[in-house]
Formats: structure tokens, sequence, C-alpha cells
């Protein structure tokens, strides 16, 4: 069986991790703690997992707090501090991230135009610079299973609000299977297999991998 030519990686209307970039906003104790659309213990594990896909594929990371200098709030929960410790974080007091202009240039400074997009909570943090991204012109992606809010009900009306929008719902191991795409690229096989195994979903994709192999 022959895989076609690779497309080109920058143009394909799929995520590569030539095309996209990676944004994380407010996975912080307090919004933590607070979200109850889903298990908590779930949400990190898979926000982390988006972390480390994002660094395992090598995908321009733009990572916001909210209130750490003011010292209303605290720096990221240690699950993604311990994945993203060396990267920058862009602190600021706007509930908008994309209304901080220093956030705003690091988005465009990556040159990207696929934004996959994660924060807490889903109904304020993600879809006020989701619905601003979209305005000017970027592709916003949501991995729907690493973000939250403070109900259900908040968190899909917000969802069905940047869906509205044209922004585009995906899942995390969508994201993970998109951004390898195939098995003879074999330099990443090995951190795409282990993103499933920390996530907890390895059944399938043993299978597959055993298959190809």
């Amino acid at each position: 069986m022959t895989s076609e030519a690779i497309r080109d990686p920058k143009a394909d209307h799929l995520l590569t991790p030539q095309n996209s970039a990676f944004i994380i906003i407010d996975y912080q104790p307090v919004q933590v703690n607070s979200i109850a659309s889903m298990d908590r213990q779930l949400l990190l594990n898979n926000i982390a997992g988006c972390a480390r896909a994002a660094v395992a594929y090598d995908l321009p990371i733009v990572h916001s707090t909210v209130n750490v200098e003011t010292g209303l709030n605290k720096p990221p929960v240690p699950q993604i501090r311990k994945v993203l410790g060396n990267y920058p974080t862009y602190d600021r007091t706007t509930i908008n991230s994309w209304e901080d202009v220093e956030f705003r240039k690091a988005v465009e400074a990556t040159g990207r135009k696929k934004l996959i997009m994660t924060a807490l909570w889903t109904e304020a943090c993600l879809t006020f610079p989701a619905l601003d991204a979209l305005a000017e012109g970027y592709e916003v992606y949501v991995p729907v299973d690493a973000v939250g809010g403070t109900s259900l009900a908040a968190h899909d009306a917000a969802l069905r609000r940047i869906e509205q929008a044209g922004g585009k719902m995906i899942s995390v191991p969508q994201l993970f299977c998109e951004l390898q795409r195939d098995w003879k690229r074999s330099e990443t096989v090995p951190a795409f297999m282990n993103l499933f195994i920390e996530t907890g979903g390895t059944a399938g994709i043993q299978f597959s991998y055993d298959k190809a192999d």
C-alpha cells in the first residue's frame, strides 16, 4: 500500500505541524476548581495531552495567564507547568485575551492562521478571543474535551456560539491523529503513541500501530 505524496503542509486544509499554532489560556487553580462541565481530572489529562502534542510536533505555542502579576490569581496548574514551563507566559488583566496587546502580538508573530485554541472557562476566556480571532480571518479549532465551563449548559452554549461564528469543534484524539496523519512519519510516532498512553486511549491506536509495523 502506498501513501500519496505528502501534501503541502502549509497549504493543507487539515491541521499540520506547519500550518497551526497552539493557544492555551488560563489553566490556573481557581479556574480548574470551578469547572463543572466535565470531570476535572480528565480535563487536566486532556489539556496536558494537547500541550504535549504541541511540543512534540513543534507548534508555535502562545500561553496566557490572568492576574498572576497582580497577585489575584495563581500560576498555571502543575500539569501545565511540567509541559510548558520553558515557554513564556503572557499575563494580563483582561478577560478577553485578544484585548491584551502582548498576547495578540504573540499570536500574530506565529505567522499561522489555524489556531488550536484552549481556555478556561469556555463561556468567557475561550469564547471572546475565539470570536475576535475568527472576525480577523483566523481559523479556530477547539478541542472540546480539553476545555470546560462552570456548567454543562454554559459550556455547550459557548461552543455553539463559536461554531455559529465559524469555529471548528475537534476532540483531543482527533488532534493527535490529524497532526500525525501517517505512520510513515516515523520520527514522531513514539511521541504520538505516548500521547495516547498518557491520556488513557491506548487500545485502538496500539492495534493500528501493530498492523502497520
